[in-house]
């Protein structure tokens, strides 16, 4: 038996996120996609797990993922065989041998996300598909003082969809990093585990600070009132991308 492990780069528009739905229920997903695609190549069903369940519409610039499987195929075999069955929006970047106890999801020490902002006065047709448009003018330099005080272990529930419900709502926060390549803004945010779109309710709520609605310190309050009403909108998926998996 041997367990692969892939690194995967997929443009998120018109998918339903990376996770394969309920059985019965249509949908398009990357996982279902790769799965289709390696059962075609290796003649037997696959079972797929991500690092990352991206949400629909959301890209992944280095997703890790695993499966396992007994084919003899050599490594280069698999990786250009998934390539040549899959759509042109997922491509599997490697492929490599993995310890059998090799898990993606639950050994990933954290992530790094990548938020990007067309921010100008006029739409912007050619990057539609991959960043949010945002009219008012962001004072980054706020947006820079905000992010300092979701830096470390802190309770991110104002950040957490408040429909989802998981064991714990503390995690670490280990950088944000702001970058304006004008017209386009970058936030990158680093922690060692994401609620359901907290990434994007930070990007959200960050856009508010840089428009003006919240000052940096609102921030902390915020983060204090344990309350999602209280923090900014949710980011539209577009603009999100998996950037990194750390090990």
């Amino acid at each position: 038996m041997r367990n692969i492990r892939l690194i995967i780069e997929y443009d998120g528009t018109g998918f339903n996120g990376w996770q394969a739905q309920v059985k019965g229920r249509r949908s398009k997903t990357i996982q279902e996609e790769i799965e289709k695609a390696a059962k075609r190549l290796l003649g037997k069903k696959i079972s797929l797990t991500g690092a990352s369940r991206t949400d629909s519409g959301v890209h992944a610039k280095a997703q890790v993922a695993n499966f396992k499987t007994d084919s003899s195929l050599p490594l280069n075999n698999i990786k250009n065989g998934l390539n040549s069955l899959l759509p042109r929006r997922i491509s599997i970047v490697s492929a490599e041998e993995a310890a059998l106890k090799f898990h993606s999801r639950f050994d990933s020490k954290g992530k790094l996300y990548k938020y990007s902002i067309v921010n100008r006065k006029s739409r912007s047709p050619l990057l539609e598909r991959y960043t949010a448009y945002f009219s008012y003018d962001l004072n980054i330099p706020a947006m820079r003082k905000a992010g300092r005080y979701l830096i470390g272990k802190k309770d991110f529930k104002s950040f957490q969809t408040s429909d989802k419900k998981e064991k714990g709502s503390v995690r670490v926060v280990k950088k944000i990093k702001i970058i304006l390549r004008h017209p386009i803004v970058e936030i990158y945010v680093q922690a060692d585990g994401f609620l359901y779109n907290m990434a994007r309710n930070i990007a959200g709520t960050l856009m508010e600070v840089g428009r003006g609605r919240f000052k940096p310190k609102t921030v902390k309050e915020i983060l204090e009132k344990k309350h999602r009403p209280s923090a900014g909108h949710t980011a539209p998926a577009k603009g999100l991308c998996l950037e990194k998996v750390f090990y």
